[in-house]
């Protein structure tokens, strides 16, 4: 099986998209599993540090590499750390690749604490990636505002910074602010396509670009996202929304039962499901 870097490096070359899927519950990882297995796709999975908390850093590390134990590519991402300390304390528990958000601090701050982050991993292994984040996105949670969002011009990533930020930081991914938010809003997200692909010509050949708040952007979007250079797409409230629906229905239709395993499965068939529609849409069937 490819380590991470190398499914990176081939999604860059060949223009197809890494997902990225964020569980936090045994149900949304087998959904994810199965998917990925049925499409042989390599995953990323994440868990932000809410979710991490609830279920555990050793725990979800060893469920995630008994599955790749079992042919299945995934790959575990500590999803939006918050700091420093974070960020490390998820490298030594075993997580395959962390994300430091210090996006919404000064860029200087940003640069030192990413700068850290990316010692630490190297320091741990070889094979650890690390993300940065460079402008930040106008929500933070994951979540169906019954509102419109405005994204402030000051939000987006200036290009000359993530030069800058990726020459001096190592990263290996970079995460840019370029029109999406965290979660789904009344207004569809207005992307700019311009922007990534001026930062795709000046760093694409060093860091893979993932595109944050993949959730609630129509298909085509997404697919011309991935052509000006995204090859990392997250997705989180969809699966979030699809378990959520289907779970509220399981009970509803079947108010006595008992099994958790019973009233559980059609949540982890909707999820199963969303995500062979992302792997579909993102192309990357059959890439393990």
């Amino acid at each position: 099986m490819k380590t991470l870097a190398e499914y990176q490096k081939i999604a860059r070359e060949e223009g197809w998209a890494l997902p990225h899927f964020n569980i936090s519950s045994l149900d949304q990882l087998w959904g994810i599993a199965l998917a990925a297995r049925e499409a042989q796709s390599p995953v990323l999975v994440g868990t932000s540090e809410g979710e991490r908390e609830y279920l555990g850093m050793r725990q979800v590390v060893a469920l995630i590499r008994s599955l790749r134990e079992e042919g299945v590519p995934l790959f575990l991402n500590a999803d939006h750390c918050k700091s420093a300390e974070s960020a490390i304390k998820a490298l030594e528990a075993g997580y395959d690749s962390v994300h430091i958000d210090l996006s919404k601090e000064s860029y200087e701050v940003n640069m030192r604490g990413t700068q850290q982050v990316v010692v630490a991993a190297k320091k741990k292994s070889p094979e650890v990636q690390v993300e940065g984040e460079l402008g930040y996105l106008a929500t933070d949670s994951s979540m169906v505002y019954e509102k419109e969002i405005a994204i402030p011009e000051d939000s987006y990533t200036n290009v000359e910074q993530a030069v800058e930020f990726v020459e001096k930081t190592g990263v290996h991914r970079l995460a840019p602010a370029v029109g999406t938010i965290h979660g789904i809003a009344v207004n569809k997200p207005r992307i700019r396509f311009d922007l990534i692909s001026q930062l795709n010509a000046v760093v694409g050949d060093r860091v893979a670009l993932v595109l944050h708040g993949g959730s609630g952007t129509q298909d085509k979007d997404l697919v011309q996202a991935i052509q000006e250079g995204i090859s990392n797409v997250h997705i989180s409230t969809e699966l979030r929304v699809a378990y959520r629906e289907a779970l509220d229905a399981s009970l509803q239709n079947s108010p006595k039962e008992l099994a958790p395993y019973r009233y559980l499965m059609p949540a982890r068939v909707a999820v199963q499901q969303a995500v062979a529609k992302k792997i579909a849409l993102f192309g990357v069937q059959g890439k393990q």
